[in-house]
């Protein structure tokens, strides 16, 4: 592990506590939530944080720094299905990653 991906680690983490913290955890939820996939490679189960906007049965996930980042690679092309923490529930959708001619990658989960 490197220095990077351990502190990206340590900020996940408390990113993760934040959302169960008893005074701030309701408004963190609001906007931020753990997704959880099998890679498409390695056919293990990840969850990492990220931020999201919900509109009815979409999700849309923004993903900041993208190229230092290769999980929402797996849901290129065709996508993939993928679990998120909505509303205290787990919800399961199917994802789709995009980047646009700027660099920009958004995944969008159906639910």
């Amino acid at each position: 592990m490197n220095f990077k991906s351990s502190i990206v680690g340590r900020v996940n983490r408390v990113v993760v506590g934040l959302r169960d913290a008893p005074l701030v955890g309701k408004l963190v939820r609001k906007g931020i939530t753990v997704v959880s996939y099998t890679g498409r490679k390695s056919g293990r189960t990840f969850s990492t944080p990220v931020g999201y906007q919900r509109k009815g049965d979409t999700v849309t996930i923004q993903v900041m720094m993208p190229d230092d980042k290769t999980w929402w690679r797996n849901f290129s092309g065709e996508g993939g299905p993928l679990t998120l923490e909505l509303d205290g529930t787990e919800r399961t959708g199917h994802a789709t990653s995009h980047r646009d001619d700027k660099g920009r990658v958004t995944v969008r989960v159906q639910l």
